[in-house]
């Protein structure tokens, strides 16, 4: 006899949105006719207006050594995510009767969610970032009609970037019969690995009614990636035993999980109530061993590696919070191809969605918690709930993610002021202890970035794995004082660039602020707290206890627009190796030429189009893998270069010509191996007029699903196809077919032009536009127009199941 098992629903469609606090919005008979639809996710306060006054923080940040309060206009973008918005859909569960269970999952609501169901409050959750459920069963009316309905509030001065805006992640219903795995109710590791064999351990938790259980029965299958099953294991529980099955299985010749070999396994249970099928739940997992070892630093499969990571924060760009799997699998395919083997989630729990995509593609994570502990950096931030909240929020956190393999340390903080008093270290304790309780099988770190008093107080000790952030000049100093007997660079460089920028003369310098709010592109400008990648390198290259570096950051973010968090317009980062559109700037191949081992890198800077520079002194650096190269300027020959260890950490890393002379033409280099031979060339041309636009899309084919996107790079070229890197001209962008046009980005951190206007002005040459799928298969046309420049088509399809 068999059951109707477990059914998920995606609620994506349907939905109604207003703005503002709306008297008795929860009451089901409420009239929302003339509120928005919408589909979630979504991001209210992405489409704007920008504005300097929105969330203006009076502020001294102490993490920049502010000595003084001072306005911040673009501190948190400059988008309207501040106040109340409410959402509301009908519920349709089908079939939903006695002897069922229905819960809603969210995967995040930005912030302060309050559920209702029927004009009942289900449940409240205050933080933004976390993933939460509830139990609606007793709300359901079980023929219906039902109205969920949730509000949402953003308070002013309660984020440092910014955090987006209402249902911005996924939320699901799930129905299961009464008798059911409950949501993230299984535990899964793997305790013994050999070449022969995995060791799996397998912990599902049963609910079931009061006083009622039957003998209950689990069997889990063990299969593959093409679903071969591999191993098989039956268990029994007695209506006394405890509520929870411990089965142990064996995978022979185990393929183990890495971020080269991203192996992943399934672990299908079907639970049985005599002979009735109650339900069935899908493990996800990868097999894989690690540790951090006192003078052997990380080891994953026994073979030791340094973290080549960055930090992220969760927004999107043009598309702001509102999560979309293709442009975080873009945005990991671009990581990857630069060599990046690991996200530390800066500063919150990220979507399911980006942990269950490291997992595929392989990266390691670093899952971080919590921006503020109890002592606050911004006015309204989560120290307003750490007492209630911090151990719900912990358990939440580890209970979604800890059975993913990419999933390789916990952290429990960053920057915390309550560094600098001697309860930071006990807070430390408590909260590693409440990690450690829920799983016991990864270390907890945190982002310290007070180095005198992480020791005077003792907070550098109490952590798993201390993280330092700025400090590569005091990584000696630590290890001679640390008991663990290594250290991470949590967060390194935090150096500024706009894509495309260039400024002269070109001197090494801190905090530069320029007319235009842009910083240069030469890599050599960084932050009072910071400095350049290269004086990272070096620490990290001779000292075998450093385990790696989480760069700040890969991409740029809404929000910090620092050094101008002053100035308006500035209203995004620079710290990206990629700007806010995901287009790659010069630092992103100082980064691959060092970490991506499998293919060569060979990168020429600046441009070589500076009309009225001719004769001036224009250096030109080069990010290669090889090393050695010869530069030559309209074939004459600037001599050749070779990296080497000096005084100076960039001669290690790069590859510079100071004394150039502009003169328009031809820039080239030539790249030698180790044994000097001519291997590689790369030439940058002095552009002409602008003549036409190019697209290049990220891929030609898209899921017919209405969520599929494709990232389109439109430039603005010369004649003969040379990008125009000082062109700005607005480009104009119409989608027809089977697709809309989604959003448009440029990369310029002071652009004030709305993201999902189908127009806006090139950056450098250059913008991004986004198309977005239908849910149809089909053709789609993008036509890119400018101004005096000949347009560009673009031909993209849909496909079931591409």
């Amino acid at each position: 006899m068999a059951a109707q098992t477990r059914r998920e629903y995606q609620l994506t469609s349907d939905w109604k949105f207003s703005k503002g606090d709306v008297a008795d919005a929860a009451k089901p008979d409420f009239n929302d006719t003339k509120w928005q639809a919408v589909s979630v996710p979504h991001d209210w306060a992405i489409y704007g207006p920008f504005d300097g006054n929105n969330d203006l923080q009076k502020v001294r940040i102490e993490q920049n050594n502010e000595q003084q309060a001072t306005l911040k206009a673009g501190r948190t973008g400059g988008l309207p995510f501040v106040g109340t918005g409410w959402y509301r859909r009908q519920l349709l569960v089908p079939g939903f009767g006695p002897g069922q269970r229905a819960v809603l999952l969210f995967d995040g609501a930005m912030s302060d969610a309050h559920v209702f169901v029927n004009g009942r409050e289900v449940g409240a959750w205050p933080y933004g970032y976390n993933s939460f459920s509830f139990d609606i069963t007793s709300a359901l009316q079980a023929k219906g009609p039902n109205t969920l309905a949730i509000r949402l509030r953003n308070q002013p001065e309660s984020a440092r970037w910014y955090p987006g805006a209402g249902l911005y992640r996924n939320v699901h219903l799930i129905v299961t019969n009464d008798v059911h795995i409950p949501v993230w109710g299984t535990t899964l590791t793997t305790p013994e690995i050999t070449a022969q064999a995995a060791r799996v351990r397998l912990r599902t938790q049963v609910e079931a009614p009061a006083g009622s259980r039957q003998a209950l029965r689990l069997v889990t299958e063990i299969k593959d990636a093409a679903g071969k099953v591999l191993a098989t294991s039956t268990s029994t529980l007695a209506p006394t035993d405890q509520p929870t099955f411990d089965q142990t299985l064996a995978v022979p010749q185990p393929k183990l999980w890495s971020p080269e070999t991203p192996v992943l396994y399934t672990a299908a249970s079907k639970l049985y109530a005599g002979q009735v099928l109650k339900d069935e739940y899908r493990t996800s997992f990868g097999i894989r061993s690690f540790t951090f070892a006192k003078d052997k630093g990380f080891l994953l499969n026994g073979q030791p590696r340094k973290f080549k990571g960055v930090c992220n924060h969760h927004d999107l760009g043009p598309l702001g919070t509102a999560v979309n799997t293709a442009a975080l699998r873009r945005q990991l395919t671009l990581l990857k191809d630069m060599g990046c083997d690991a996200i530390r989630t800066s500063h919150n729990m990220p979507a399911p969605e980006l942990v269950q995509l490291c997992d595929e593609m392989g990266l390691m994570l670093m899952v971080e918690a919590f921006d503020e502990w109890k002592s606050p950096k911004v006015k309204n931030g989560y120290s307003q709930y750490f007492d209630a909240w911090a151990e719900k929020d912990l358990v939440n956190m580890v209970h979604r993610d800890r059975n993913h393999p990419s999933v390789i340390m916990w952290s429990i903080g960053n920057e915390v002021p309550d560094q600098s008093n001697p309860n930071g270290p006990v807070l430390a304790k408590r909260l590693q202890d409440i990690v450690h309780r829920e799983d016991p099988t990864r270390p907890v770190a945190a982002g310290m970035d007070r180095f005198d008093d992480d020791f005077k107080y003792g907070m550098a000790a109490v952590l798993d794995v201390p993280g330092f952030n700025y400090k590569p000049h005091r990584y000696a100093e630590a290890l001679n004082k640390l008991p663990q007997g290594f250290l991470l660079g949590s967060e390194t460089a935090s150096t500024v660039s706009s894509r495309g920028v260039y400024k002269f003369p070109v001197v090494m310098a801190k905090e530069k602020k320029y007319a235009d709010n842009q910083s240069s592109s030469y890599d050599l400008e960084f932050c009072s707290w910071s400095q350049t990648p290269d004086e990272e390198f070096v620490q990290q290259d001779d000292m075998p206890n450093v385990l790696g570096e989480f760069v700040w950051t890969g991409f740029d973010y809404l929000g910090e627009p620092t050094p101008y968090d002053e100035k308006w317009p500035s209203h995004s980062s620079m710290f990206g190796m990629l700007d806010l559109a995901g287009m790659p700037k010069d630092r992103y191949y100082l980064y691959r030429a060092r970490w991506n081992t499998a293919q060569p890198t060979l990168h020429l800077l600046p441009h070589w189009t500076w009309p009225g520079r001719e004769g001036q002194t224009t250096p030109v650096f080069c990010y290669t893998s090889y090393p050695s190269a010869e530069l030559f300027v309209n074939g004459q020959s600037q001599g050749r270069q070779t990296k080497g260890p000096s005084d100076k950490p960039q001669t290690r890393y790069r590859l510079m010509w100071n004394d150039v002379k502009y003169a328009p033409g031809t820039l080239k280099v030539v790249a030698y191996d180790a044994q000097g031979k001519a291997v590689a060339e790369e030439t940058v041309r002095t552009a002409g007029a602008p003549h036409h636009i190019t697209l290049v899309p990220n891929r030609p084919t898209l899921a017919a699903d209405g969520q599929d996107l494709a990232y389109v790079t439109a430039s603005v070229v010369d004649a003969q196809g040379t990008r125009c890197p000082e062109a700005t001209t607005q480009l104009r962008m119409k989608v027809s077919g089977a697709g809309r046009f989604r959003a448009v980005g440029n990369g310029d951190p002071t652009c004030l032009e709305p993201f999902h206007q189908p127009q806006m002005h090139a950056f450098s040459g250059q913008l991004v536009a986004i198309v977005q799928a239908a849910n149809k298969p089909g053709d789609i046309t993008l036509e890119v127009s400018g101004e005096g420049l000949q347009s560009a088509f673009l031909h993209l399809s849909t496909q079931v199941n591409p």
